[in-house]
């Protein structure tokens, strides 16, 4: 396919070479039937060139190195449009737990981003950029996560990192296209790319149904993959009685061994490091710019509180939960007001007791409480009650604050 020319004004008369009729007259929008047909009759485009998809009602145009969608069914600027992106924190940005390095399977690191591994070791840690050198140019992502999988051998080991979508209907009976900026340390290794619709709890839920959408080939620099694959319809399932239990799982496999092959399209034991960044999900068969779910830092961090709550932090040492009331002349009850309606009724916990004081008199001396538990837990709010440590008044007020650089205090409704 030749370059574009721009625009040329024949004159009466002018031979018609075939040069200008690649140049000039071609550089139309192209109509097909999907990004497949496109890609089979324009084998090699050109930057600026344009075709518009039936399926997804999208116009295109290829950037010098990719296609990029202009536009489409909804109200789009250049791809963009709120919603369009189920990935949370898809950017790295939120990191609530402050994590430094994790290594214990089942667990979470980057808000919302679960690992999981069996045999050998999974070794997660957040990765910065250095200014200027994020994969994207005009998005300048800040961190992303890195993920080293180590001495794996056997058939049933494997390692994944994974976002759980609240809600099993997300998508479901839908083409998706997953997409994100990875490179390797070393090699040219394998990512599988899995989608798991969890039908919940509660009742009878229908089993849990796996879909493998392929796999993309790293190489040592960071470049941007995708995967589309159909989401199965959940016509004739059962959802979970639990309310918001159900959820649409996206699996990024690093390592699998033969047990699992089949979800992890085949990549075979891998032992190497990852580095992952700007992960998206959205409906279609094309990868469209790279937006955070919701577009702004605020937002994504709202949105990862439905999840996940760290109400105390130990890096900010004297911080105070709330203010409460003492019951008697050993308890309190203090009740906090969660900033965002979680996604159900939480699990809460504290980093250690020891880390905790209650300022009790109206002087505002000190007393260490024995025992810090959940009274109440609702979507809505907690009622934290302490027992134990100095002399309370009943009846006066009473607040709870942390003395140590490592306390914390957890609600966690994650799926």
């Amino acid at each position: 396919m030749a370059a574009g020319l721009g625009f040329k004004d024949f004159v009466t008369g002018e031979v018609l070479t075939a040069a200008d009729v690649d140049g000039y007259l071609m550089q139309n929008i192209w109509v097909f039937a999907n990004a497949t047909a496109r890609d089979a009759a324009v084998t090699s485009p050109q930057e600026g060139n344009a075709c518009y998809l039936k399926d997804t009602d999208a116009v295109m145009t290829y950037s010098g190195s990719a296609w990029v969608a202009v536009g489409g069914s909804v109200a789009t600027s250049y791809g963009y449009a709120a919603g369009k992106n189920c990935i949370i924190n898809g950017d790295f940005t939120i990191n609530s737990r402050v994590f430094t390095s994790n290594t214990t399977t089942g667990s979470y690191n980057f808000d919302r981003w679960l690992q999981t591994n069996s045999g050998g070791s999974f070794t997660v840690t957040p990765q910065t950029f250095t200014a200027g050198t994020a994969p994207v140019s005009g998005y300048e992502g800040t961190n992303f996560v890195q993920g080293i999988t180590a001495t794996q051998s056997a058939a049933g080991d494997y390692a994944f990192f994974s976002q759980r979508i609240e809600n099993v209907r997300t998508n479901a009976g839908t083409t998706i296209v997953a997409s994100f900026w990875a490179k390797a340390n070393t090699g040219t290794p394998k990512i599988g790319v899995e989608l798991s619709q969890n039908f919940g709890t509660g009742g009878s839920p229908s089993a849990q149904v796996n879909t493998a959408a392929g796999s993309v080939t790293l190489s040592t620099s960071w470049a941007r993959y995708s995967v589309s694959v159909a989401i199965p319809s959940i016509s004739g399932k059962t959802i979970g009685t639990a309310a918001n239990s159900s959820y649409l799982e996206l699996n990024l496999w690093t390592s699998s061994g033969a047990t699992n092959a089949t979800r992890a399209s085949s990549i075979g034991i891998q032992n190497f490091t990852a580095g992952i960044w700007g992960v998206q999900l959205e409906q279609g068969t094309t990868a469209t710019a790279f937006q955070t779910a919701t577009g702004t830092i605020q937002g994504e961090l709202a949105a990862c509180q439905r999840y996940f709550q760290r109400a105390i932090n130990g890096a900010n040492t004297n911080e105070r939960l709330t203010t409460g009331q003492c019951i008697s002349t050993s308890a309190a009850e203090i009740t906090y007001r969660l900033p965002v309606v979680m996604r159900s009724s939480p699990t809460f916990s504290i980093s250690s007791v020891s880390h905790f004081i209650t300022i009790t008199n109206t002087g505002g001396s000190a007393g260490s409480p024995t025992a810090i538990a959940a009274g109440i837990l609702t979507p809505n709010m907690a009622r934290v009650d302490t027992s134990g440590g100095a002399s309370m008044t009943g009846g006066n007020a009473t607040s709870l604050q942390s003395t140590s650089a490592s306390a914390t205090m957890d609600f966690s409704a994650e799926l």
